[in-house]
């Protein structure tokens, strides 16, 4: 029966988002990617394809596209390559650097599919199945998404959350697995695979909810492969609670129709979280400063914590597993309390505090609340 439900949600998920042809494309899935590309590069001018050309982003998409199926991350498919750039990309098919950071990978397959619907060419077809292929593969026997594929060293192979990893590559598969245009494409016993990659995934989500004294709390950026606990990424990146990350997973479990009692009690206690741990009286502020370039960004502002009562509550980042107790980090592992004892290349280049959880605590989890637990006829399936 969950089976029957899971397919029937994707297929109506699948109808909805069928393709509207008299638009470009959305690109907006690329951002982040892009983002990481022009700041690491200070290149923010440089020719590009409008959104309207639907085959020459995809043919872009294509070239980047390692042997393997997948994707490096940060880079602009709507830049426009010299024939020598071309070339470089084509001599580099064999690198092993795919990823799935910074929404890699899955905003490229979903792309295809678009691209394959508007123009018939079948490339397009064949790069967006060989890029689910390696995302089937990419998956980890308990049901999550490593940061990046194949490459096992330091962090890359942990269960990710930070950047959408697993939650981001969740939804793509759900659509995919509609049977709807654009994804009609896809045949019934790949649909299949899919539909069982989405409910391992769905149950690892589930089971990676962090317990703290016995109570569900919401998630960590990152897990071991192997033991499933919250771990380290990046050196700034300690095991934590994460806000910002935790909100999208929530938002991911509320998108499915109908909940089950499992997904209930997990965005209760998600949203139970994120009431207790608001933080009130503390205002970030960005102020102009000369531009000084680091390796990855350049800082045209500082960003300062100002004391005002009358600002409205945030949320950190990151919060202490044991404690709950706000905290930040160095590119030297040192953990601090405050944004002032962060370096300024740090407290420019990573966002230590965010608004995410107001709306989904103001708005969407009371719209769901009412429709799925506060005595609704729309009950959940045992």
């Amino acid at each position: 029966m969950r089976r029957f439900v899971l397919v029937a949600a994707m297929q109506a998920c699948g109808a909805v988002l069928a393709a509207d042809f008299s638009s470009p494309i959305p690109i907006d899935a690329f951002s982040d990617g892009i983002k990481h590309y022009q700041s690491g590069k200070d290149q923010k001018d440089c020719p590009r394809h409008d959104p309207a050309h639907t085959a020459a982003i995809a043919h872009n998409i294509l070239l980047h596209q390692r042997a393997n199926g997948g994707w490096p991350c940060n880079w602009d498919p709507l830049r426009i390559l010299s024939e020598e750039e071309a070339a470089q990309l084509r001599a580099e098919k064999g690198k092993q650097d795919t990823s799935f950071d910074n929404r890699a990978t899955y905003p490229q397959v979903e792309y295809l599919a678009h691209a394959f619907a508007r123009t018939g060419d079948a490339a397009f077809r064949d790069g967006a199945l060989r890029g689910i292929e390696f995302i089937l593969e990419a998956q980890h026997p308990c049901g999550g998404w490593p940061h990046s594929y194949p490459d096992r060293s330091n962090y890359r192979p942990h269960i990710t959350f930070m950047d959408d990893v697993t939650v981001g590559v969740l939804r793509t598969l759900r659509r995919l697995a509609s049977g709807e245009a654009p994804n009609d494409f896809i045949a019934s016993d790949l649909r299949a695979r899919i539909v069982a990659a989405v409910e391992k995934g769905d149950a690892c989500i589930l089971r990676l909810q962090v317990m703290v004294d016995g109570a569900p709390t919401v998630w960590a950026g990152q897990y071991d492969h192997e033991t499933l606990q919250p771990t380290k990424a990046r050196a700034y990146e300690l095991p934590a609670l994460v806000s910002a990350e935790s909100v999208r997973v929530v938002r991911y479990l509320m998108s499915i129709e109908p909940p089950t009692p499992e997904i209930i009690r997990a965005v209760e206690a998600a949203a139970a979280w994120f009431e207790r741990s608001r933080i009130y009286g503390l205002r970030i502020e960005r102020i102009p400063i000369a531009p000084i370039r680091y390796n990855h960004h350049t800082a045209t502002t500082d960003v300062i914590a100002v004391e005002d009562p009358d600002a409205p509550p945030i949320w950190a980042r990151f919060y202490e597993i044991e404690t709950n107790r706000p905290f930040m980090a160095n590119r030297d592992g040192r953990k601090v309390y405050s944004l002032a004892e962060v370096h300024h290349e740090r407290r420019t280049g990573y966002g230590w505090y965010t608004g995410a959880p107001a709306a989904l605590l103001e708005k969407d989890y009371p719209a769901w609340r009412r429709r799925w637990v506060e005595n609704n006829d729309e009950t959940p399936l045992p």
